[in-house]
């Protein structure tokens, strides 16, 4: 019998096999898509309070703000948090992951984005349950998980797989970048061309944020976007909006 690691699953009707790479690739790829049931579609985390404020008008724009909160939001925080959870999923460490999460809390900087990494968290573990339930009950001794931690344990499958942190991390970052290129198409309002050049912009990016993430220790990790968090505050309030964030 070919070893588990080797042989992961038959490709139906043809007889060969679905090596570790492969099954590793296909779950990251499965993890980042936008037809993950978490609810991503339906925050735009900022962006269209600043298409309110004016501060996004166009398709270059709204690239370049993005690409921007990718750098100084993403990387220094949810990506940060998302490559230190994954070793702490691996050796079992409920309290590293609790401090981790709890850190994400603590940091939000306003409500709605408080709630949507507690509802996306809560949603990547109901979708776990249905498709890997051994990893699902992982979650109960934490009680509730943000969604950089609950991705961590959703990535252990690819792990296992032989995906490495820098590959789930990139997997993240990119399936942020299509949520967020669907917000803009939405929000400014701009046309699918306007968004594929978004999202070939943030592709480009995504690397550099991503080697960011993997290098920062605790003490440099943060959360900290004064402009986002005003504009994401009067989203709160915004009299007609499409997002929940």
């Amino acid at each position: 019998m070919a070893p588990a690691a080797s042989t992961i699953t038959e490709a139906a009707g043809t007889g060969s096999a679905v090596g570790a790479s492969d099954a590793a690739l296909l779950h990251l790829i499965w993890l980042a898509s936008p037809a993950l049931p978490v609810g991503g579609f339906s925050y735009s985390e900022g962006l269209e309070a600043a298409v309110d404020a004016g501060r996004v008008t166009d398709g270059p724009s709204a690239a370049d703000w993005l690409a921007d909160q990718l750098h100084l939001a993403l990387a220094r925080a949810d990506l940060a948090v998302l490559v230190q959870a994954l070793p702490a999923w691996d050796r079992g460490d409920t309290l590293r992951l609790r401090e981790l999460d709890d850190w994400v809390l603590r940091t939000r900087e306003t409500q709605e984005l408080r709630l949507q990494s507690e509802q996306m968290g809560r949603s990547l573990v109901e979708w776990l349950k249905t498709v890997r339930p051994d990893h699902a009950a992982r979650a109960v001794a934490l009680g509730h998980l943000t969604y950089p931690v609950a991705y961590a344990l959703a990535s252990q499958a690819a792990m296992q797989a032989g995906a490495g942190a820098r590959a789930i991390a990139l997997g993240f970052a990119f399936g942020w970048a299509e949520n967020m290129a669907q917000a803009a198409i939405k929000s400014v309002p701009l046309g699918q061309s306007a968004g594929q050049r978004i999202l070939a912009r943030l592709a480009t990016e995504i690397p550099a944020a991503v080697d960011t993430a993997l290098a920062l220790p605790d003490d440099e990790r943060q959360s900290f976007s004064p402009m986002l968090a005003v504009l994401s505050a009067r989203h709160e309030h915004q009299y007609s909006r499409l997002f929940r964030s």
